[in-house]
């Protein structure tokens, strides 16, 4: 399978500054990518604006049921698939630790950036868990060669 990104980052919308500055890392050395807060499209058609300072609230008010949430976890789901690696932005919620479990289980390279709050012996699945941007944007930069 072709992937259409390089990476597929999850994170949580809380940490939205955080996983913005990678992005523009990603941007500068124009590596593809899907990023959940860089996608428009799947937010439209959800009904929800995400550029709305209280997105997260109102996206944890809504029900599983809701058609949004629905929406929103294909969208990501499919970025998740056709994504060759994933890039886990820590400190992450539940959900991006799902997707990152996905990723290991369809056998992509998984990567985290970041703290995190205690070892866990499931923190394995990351191939290498990068302290800060720069060591993330130098490893970036030596694969791209």
């Amino acid at each position: 399978m072709n992937s259409k990104y390089k990476f597929f980052i999850a994170g949580r919308t809380r940490n939205r500054e955080n996983i913005l500055k990678l992005c523009e890392i990603f941007d500068e050395l124009n590596i593809s990518y899907y990023c959940f807060l860089k996608n428009e499209e799947s937010h439209k058609e959800a009904g929800l604006d995400m550029y709305d300072n209280n997105l997260a609230d109102k996206f944890e008010a809504l029900g599983l049921e809701d058609p949004s949430v629905r929406i929103i976890f294909e969208h990501d789901l499919d970025g998740l698939k056709n994504s060759e690696n994933l890039l886990l932005v820590l400190p992450a919620g539940k959900s991006a630790h799902i997707e990152s479990g996905i990723a290991y289980g369809l056998g992509k390279k998984c990567y985290a950036i970041g703290e995190y709050d205690v070892t866990d012996s499931l923190y394995l699945i990351f191939d290498k868990i990068f302290k800060d941007e720069k060591e993330l944007k130098g490893f970036l930069v030596n694969s791209k060669k």
